[in-house]
């Protein structure tokens, strides 16, 4: 698997020769149907289920890279749990897919696992939070050097999480959101794994191939996600496209995305009716993970959802905190706010009844929460005891 190909205009490059179509749109792997099928429904194919393994690598002949071991190995195959705890009465089945449990916390590590074992030498991102973690993670575990190009303002916290990895860490002065494309234009010996490369969007892919795995012979009526850069949205789309083309999936479900209202430009672009998505100013929310008001692949997402007679929702900040907590306390799960955009936007569309009682809504809940301070925790109080006076405070609870 050596081709890339432009989604939009279908030029077609070798891999290694371009970082985008000359058309200006990103570019992804282009997958023959006969490569697509379900693990271990073919003895004889490079995917079927190895015993006892169940990982990303699961859909190997998907991939353009060989199944690695050690750390890459554990990357995918996470929990779809259906959470009856968040359901109503006439709201859709909900089932969440918890990509928390991947190796770093996030779903970051798909597409990491995938580029670090398609290329060889110094591999390095343009992030702060959990991409910049999952890759100076996995360099680590394969012995390599990792750059890692994080904003001048990065809390201390997460750069103690990064550098515990011990990569070249470098906060950068300067317009941080021109490092994208800084990366592309310069031949700097290291192979930059950034949000929407097509490596990374190949392994992020694979979180459509378990979820319509887990549904099978059906598919989920929609896929609830966060966007920031679109990576993340193409790579659902592009599963989908091949399960559908293949014939392993009737109907695609519906895809749709989520961002905090506060930095929203598909959602913008979705609400205008265009297909093209520009940048905007973006302003502070608590939702930093996908506070990208220049999304690369963001035209790519937009695309995915017209195709798929989805939407783009804009959250309200109170929202997206509200639902932080509500998983949390109902659920049992802690997610960033950047992820809990996802389930906010999942009670917007019952609201509407866009989703409504009777249909299945996988929800990609896309990291952890126990990496970071969430603010929805900042005003829980906790209370100061003597330990003479336990027994009698916890029996007052439990009456």
């Amino acid at each position: 698997m050596d081709r890339l190909v432009c989604y939009d205009c279908g030029t077609s490059y070798s891999f290694g020769t371009a970082a985008r179509c000359t058309c200006g749109e990103p570019l992804w792997f282009e997958t023959a149907d006969e490569a697509v099928s379900w693990p271990g429904t073919d003895p004889g194919s490079a995917n079927t289920v190895a015993s006892g393994h169940n990982s990303l690598w699961r859909y190997a002949s998907v991939l353009p890279a060989a199944a690695p071991t050690g750390l890459a190995a554990a990357a995918g195959g996470t929990p779809l749990l259906r959470t009856r705890s968040l359901e109503t009465a006439d709201g859709p089945r909900i089932h969440l897919k918890l990509e928390g449990t991947n190796p770093t916390g996030s779903f970051k590590d798909r597409g990491t696992a995938v580029g670090i074992s398609r290329v060889d030498g110094p591999v390095g991102t343009v992030s702060h939070g959990n991409m910049a973690l999952s890759v100076a993670a996995h360099a680590a575990a394969t012995d390599r050097e990792a750059v890692i190009l994080v904003a001048e303002d990065t809390p201390e916290s997460r750069l103690r999480m990064i550098a515990q990895h011990d990569p070249h860490l470098f906060r950068v002065r300067g317009d941080y959101g021109r490092l994208y494309d800084d990366t592309l234009e310069h031949d700097l010996g290291v192979t930059f794994l950034n949000s929407d490369s097509p490596l990374r969007v190949a392994g992020q892919k694979t979180v459509a191939y378990e979820i319509c795995e887990a549904f099978r012979p059906e598919v989920p009526d929609a896929i609830v996600l966060p966007v920031s850069s679109g990576g993340q949205a193409s790579g659902v789309w592009k599963a989908l496209r091949e399960l559908h083309s293949a014939g392993l999936i009737a109907d695609m479900p519906r895809i749709y995305l989520a961002q905090a209202a506060r930095c929203d430009p598909i959602a913008q672009a979705y609400r205008r009716g265009t297909s093209q998505v520009d940048p905007v100013t973006d302003e502070p929310t608590a939702a930093v993970s996908i506070n990208n008001a220049d999304p690369p692949s963001g035209s790519r997402a937009l695309a995915a959802v017209h195709d798929t007679d989805g939407a783009v929702l804009s959250i309200a900040e109170e929202a997206l905190l509200a639902e932080t907590k509500r998983l949390a306390s109902e659920a049992g799960i802690s997610v960033e706010p950047s992820c809990a955009v996802a389930m906010a936007a999942v009670q917007k569309l019952s609201e509407s009844a866009e989703l409504g009682a009777g249909e299945d809504v996988a929800v990609v809940l896309t990291g952890s929460g126990y990496k970071y301070d969430s603010p929805a925790t900042e005003s829980t109080a906790v209370r100061e005891i003597d330990r003479d006076d336990v027994p009698a405070t916890v029996r007052d609870l439990a009456s």
